[in-house]
């Protein structure tokens, strides 16, 4: 069973290969986001022979790119994995494709609310994720966790953090010998934060946290994607 405690110090060196994992600080008057609470309980564990680095993300536009610039300097990761919370989601949702655009329902946390604003003025239209998500689907699924492919971050701050992301690492892997990877997940809302356990989409928090386990582990040990089943993903 996955215990939601910081995991020990890992016992490989800290010079081993490593997965930046980041979540986001609670936005929109809630007080938890399960994004973070489910990568913290990951921080530090050793995935597929790769150290899990946990950083928590604010929920900004702007800034929370300048802090992803920063733990990319910092850590030098191999795979990167950006996490978020979409409460109308009633299973963890692999995003296929961030586009370059931020058009906020509501104001970010530090009170901005940008309307059809590009995330990278002059930048692609859009970037896929170069991680296998129907293979971590298919590895979610065999788990028992419920699990989809979503094809929109939305326009909110995670596809803002998506679509930066997929712009650095495009900027970094053409100088590179070896391409860093990275996407993002939405993962569903905690039973706490919703009224009626019922009928609104909801998750446990045990259940998420083992789920990005799955998914990091599918990540780190897929360099292709997988087929399968027409009709699969519906």
């Amino acid at each position: 069973m996955l215990h939601l405690t910081p995991a020990m110090p890992p016992a490989q060196p800290l010079t081993a290969p490593c997965v930046l994992l980041t979540g986001f600080d609670p936005f929109g008057g809630m007080h938890v986001n399960p994004s973070w609470q489910a990568v913290q309980a990951l921080a530090g564990r050793v995935i597929a022979g790769h150290r899990v680095i946990a950083a928590q993300l604010p929920t900004e536009f702007g800034t929370s790119l300048r802090s992803l610039d920063t733990l990319l300097a910092k850590h030098a990761p191999s795979l990167v994995l950006c996490i978020g919370q979409a409460s109308t989601r009633s299973g963890i949702s692999m995003e296929r494709i961030a586009i370059n655009v931020d058009d906020a329902r509501i104001p970010d946390n530090a009170g901005y609310q940008p309307v059809d604003v590009p995330v990278v003025p002059h930048g692609p239209a859009a970037y896929f994720s170069t991680l296998p998500i129907k293979a971590m689907l298919r590895a979610l699924q065999q788990q028992g966790i419920p699990a989809d492919v979503s094809q929109t971050a939305g326009t909110f701050v995670c596809n803002h953090v998506f679509y930066g992301l997929m712009h650095r690492l495009a900027a970094l892997n053409a100088k590179a010998g070896v391409p860093v990877r990275g996407g993002f997940v939405h993962v569903p809302a905690l039973p706490e934060q919703v009224a009626d356990l019922s009928h609104d989409p909801h998750m446990p928090l045990v259940q998420i946290a083992q789920g990005l386990r799955v998914v990091m582990q599918a990540a780190l040990t897929h360099t292709t994607d997988v087929a399968m089943v027409a009709g699969a993903l519906d």
